[in-house]
């Protein structure tokens, strides 16, 4: 996709940069420098760093070998000037005499250590974490990140709709997650980011992921997915099967849980904390018993990371806004017997809330 503004994203970050008086902020390879600039960079011992300053000024740092890749990007159509350094170069000593000495400057969540404690040496200045004031812009989505959005969730709505293809008693969850795998990058996904394929007493465990344990009739699977787009944005979303009848007992549970869902999704809007609307869900399920089951946070912000504010749990007493994205998935998890999860990605648009997962809520039993 082309259509991302990201003058508007690298104004965005130098005027919250301004307005905290903060000097600048330095981005290496990971979600911040590609929500900045396009340019998903390998993470390498090499240093690749994007410096924004509060004026608006931004230079990407990269090693000569690595120049290629980001010419390719066309980054000076934004104002970002490229500069290469050659494998006898000093790269932090690059930076600091492009920006100077600052007194506060932020690096992001993802730099790895070696190169934070690196660039403290080189700047002798305060250095904090850029994670809060890159998440309050990037939670916050535009139309074309909404639409790269709606567009992984369509594809991962595919993948779901074919799972009746894999899913029978005497399979493997190893084997029928490679099936669903494969499915993902068909979908139009560029890959695969998780699968997991929870059968029987695994599906207690909301990360158990796969194993060869063989599916058994009668028993419900959990069936959690997602993958990134091409664009960068990712898609998740969780659905219940059952090779034959679960019983009378996991069947009413999951009603439950199918209500505080619908719910939590229907009432959830703007100027709601992630706390209110997290105990939506939470409260239906206390009601009906299965509160002390329902093991995790409500829901967690997607767009180029699964997981990203804003956080729908209990401590986030943030309000949302226009433009957030957020997953709402409660679920309930049973010890050696069963569990079960819903999960659907929502924005909060200017029309309204838009559900981007449509693939049937009801437990779905393959007889």
């Amino acid at each position: 996709m082309t259509n991302f503004d990201y003058q508007s994203r690298l104004n965005k970050v130098a005027n919250s940069l301004a307005m905290t008086h903060t000097d600048a902020v330095l981005i290496t390879p990971g979600a911040d420098l590609r929500y900045l600039t396009g340019y998903d960079a390998l993470p390498l011992e090499r240093l690749t760093c994007l410096a924004l300053t509060s004026t608006g000024k931004a230079t990407l740092f990269v090693p000569r070998l690595e120049l290629p890749a980001a010419q390719v990007h066309q980054l000076d159509r934004y104002g970002i000037e490229v500069l290469a350094w050659d494998e006898t170069d000093d790269p932090f000593g690059l930076v600091h005499s492009v920006i100077g000495s600052l007194r506060r400057i932020l690096v992001s969540d993802q730099m790895w250590a070696q190169k934070v404690l690196t660039f403290q040496k080189v700047f002798t200045s305060e250095v904090h974490a850029a994670g809060p004031l890159l998440s309050a812009v990037r939670s916050v989505k535009d139309a074309a990140e909404i639409e790269a959005i709606a567009a992984a969730g369509r594809a991962i709505d595919t993948v779901h709709n074919n799972v009746r293809d894999w899913l029978r008693p005497g399979r493997t969850e190893r084997e029928v997650g490679r099936d669903i795998a494969e499915a993902i990058i068909g979908s139009g996904h560029g890959t695969v980011d998780f699968v997991i394929v929870a059968s029987g007493p695994n599906g207690a465990s909301p990360h158990h992921e796969v194993s060869d344990r063989v599916i058994q009739s009668g028993e419900p699977v959990v069936v959690d997915i997602g993958g990134t787009m091409p664009s960068g944005y990712c898609s998740d979303s969780t659905r219940v099967y059952s090779c034959g009848d679960p019983g009378a007992q996991y069947r009413q549970a999951y009603e439950i849980l199918k209500v505080a869902q619908s719910t939590t999704i229907a009432t959830a809007g703007v100027g709601q904390t992630g706390a209110q609307v997290d105990a939506i869900s939470r409260d239906i399920l206390t009601e009906h018993g299965l509160g002390e089951f329902f093991i995790h946070r409500t829901g967690h912000g997607l767009g180029l990371e699964t997981h990203e504010e804003p956080y729908i749990v209990a401590s986030n007493h943030v309000p949302l806004v226009t433009g957030n994205v957020f997953s709402v998935e409660p679920g309930f998890y049973i010890e050696g017997k069963y569990g079960a999860r819903i999960e659907d990605i929502v924005a909060l648009t200017e029309s309204g809330l838009v559900n981007f997962n449509n693939t049937s809520h009801e437990l779905t039993v393959f007889e």
